[in-house]
């Protein structure tokens, strides 16, 4: 929440960094926070072009130099971990500790609580960053995001060349809208949220629940073209992906949340409590989306 200053008792601007800026969920974000008229640094491992009104600064998170640097004179920030390991943000805790930002740190909804360990390591990864934050003693707040619908951008290429998209199935779940979870960020990061714990977690879903093959015949429709989606057995996606060259750590990673993530039943209301309007359809996304796959 944004404080006055000593001298005018005027509100000062948020000041928020963005992490993982360049993202499909950052990019939201970080437009989203302009629009409210938020400072914003975004923080990102690779340079890039200019963003009017957004201060771009370039670094890793694994760095503790380059993370303190990016967090000089900032009070909240937006937190989305790269890797699959939770050892290498041992360095970044610290520097949080130091410089003491609210964290605003976006998670997985497929965690299980009661459970010893996590249905995969991407799962697992999440699981591990809550629990190192929570130890350090952060002001966090927690967003567990659902599967997001721009994930299925992936499935571009395919979808142009022709009328499969072929890869790993996986469980059913409530595949949520990223503009949803962008929205619910900024509301928690500028402290919107009323009668709310302030530090979740949130659980923000969708409001229907879709496995892969329910998204490519919503893609289709929005097309207006007969899409259909082909499972392929677990061996021939690892191989398919890793010749596309994707690292082989992600690689497995996918593939074992393909094979042991479990179905999620659970739909929350958790978007509209921080925004104050409903989760928006997968449908509703495919047709505004649709030209991104003509």
């Amino acid at each position: 929440m944004p404080e006055p200053t000593p001298a005018t008792g005027a509100l000062q601007k948020s000041s928020v960094l963005v992490t993982g800026a360049t993202g499909n969920l950052g990019r939201e974000v970080t437009a989203r926070l302009r629009a409210q008229d938020a400072r914003v640094r975004a923080l990102a491992r690779r340079r890039t072009g200019p963003v009017p009104g957004v201060e771009s600064v370039t670094g890793d998170l694994t760095d503790p130099a380059a993370a303190r640097a990016a967090l000089a004179g900032i009070d909240t920030v937006f937190l989305v971990w790269p890797l699959l390991d939770a050892a290498h943000a041992h360095g970044l805790v610290e520097v949080l500790t130091e410089t003491a930002p609210r964290v605003l740190y976006v998670s997985s909804a497929a965690i299980d609580d009661t459970a010893d360990r996590q249905s995969d390591p991407i799962v697992q990864v999440h699981a591990d960053m809550e629990a190192l934050l929570h130890d350090a003693g952060l002001r966090t707040v927690v967003l567990r995001s659902d599967t997001l619908a721009a994930n299925t951008r992936g499935w571009a290429s395919q979808i142009r060349a022709g009328d499969v998209v072929a890869g790993p199935d996986i469980a059913r779940t409530a595949v949520v809208d990223e503009r949803d979870v962008a929205d619910a960020a900024v509301a928690a990061v500028l402290g919107r949220q009323e009668r709310e714990p302030d530090h979740g977690p949130y659980v923000l879903t969708g409001p229907d629940l879709l496995g892969r093959a329910d998204q490519v015949d919503l893609l289709g429709a929005a097309l207006r073209r007969p899409l259909r989606f082909e499972a392929v057995p677990a061996e021939l996606a690892r191989a398919r992906m890793l010749a596309d060259g994707r690292p082989e750590e992600l690689v497995e990673a996918l593939i074992a949340a393909s094979l042991h993530r479990p179905e999620s039943r659970r739909v929350t209301d958790h978007v509209e409590r921080l925004t104050g309007r409903p989760s928006g359809t997968f449908a509703r996304w495919a047709v505004d989306r649709a030209a991104e796959f003509s």
